[in-house]
């Protein structure tokens, strides 16, 4: 088996376990829900987006919502936009087939560490997506198995299995911390999505605190390549 894809999956674990925990979250709300397994499985692998498939299992009652569900994780989803943008210098020279096939195993836990390898001295698609089968996969058990909990696990707050999604990539977006040059873009990603979050219903938040904070990035970084030699 290909090396790139095996140090993508093997680098993934330590988080996978924390996605297992979170998923866990997931199935008891479904299951909690009246949603079967096998319609939980298919949400899995179809969609693969945590925060857009709580969204999805929170406004499941019948009859469903479906154009209220369909742009809650439009909305929630546009930040992958950012995310693909980003792995442009992984995704270099390949398909657009490729691309595609890739992109959907991509999440924020295998992205992270991707990008954080990448910074380290480069890597691959076969990275990436090593990783995101590792991430898929304990997300997969961890739904799952949350869904068989469901009728015995009531309040998984008291657990604080809700919590363990905001643990793992807290510890992601530190590893990526590159010095002073990140605070400001940081800070302005953060107060934006605050003052969105208290401003608009939604998940807006997610979306302008995210595109706020990179345009900022961009900005500056522009300023500082076209600032003249002394």
């Amino acid at each position: 088996m290909n090396h790139n894809f095996t140090s993508g999956f093997a680098a993934n674990l330590p988080v996978a376990a924390s996605v297992a925990a979170y998923g866990s979250v997931l199935g008891v709300l479904a299951a909690q829900k009246s949603l079967l397994w096998t319609e939980l499985l298919f949400m899995n692998l179809s969609i693969f987006a945590g925060s857009a498939q709580f969204v999805m299992v929170d406004m499941w009652s019948p009859p469903l919502p479906v154009l209220e569900i369909t742009l809650a994780v439009l909305v929630i989803n546009l930040r992958y936009l950012l995310i693909g943008a980003s792995l442009r210098p992984v995704f270099q020279g390949k398909s657009l087939w490729h691309k595609l096939s890739v992109m959907h195993l991509v999440a924020d836990e295998n992205w992270a560490v991707t990008m954080a390898a990448h910074q380290r001295g480069g890597t691959n698609t076969l990275y990436l997506l090593g990783g995101g089968i590792c991430v898929c996969t304990a997300w997969c058990a961890g739904t799952l198995l949350g869904h068989r909990l469901g009728a015995v696990i009531s309040n998984p707050e008291t657990y604080a299995l809700d919590f363990a999604f905001i643990a793992v990539f807290t510890a992601l977006a530190f590893n990526m911390w590159k010095g002073k040059q990140n605070i400001l873009p940081w800070l302005a990603a953060a107060l934006l999505a605050v003052i969105a979050e208290k401003l608009l219903p939604g998940k807006w938040y997610i979306l302008i605190g995210g595109v706020g904070g990179a345009l900022i990035q961009t900005f500056f970084s522009s300023k500082e390549n076209h600032a003249p030699d002394h």
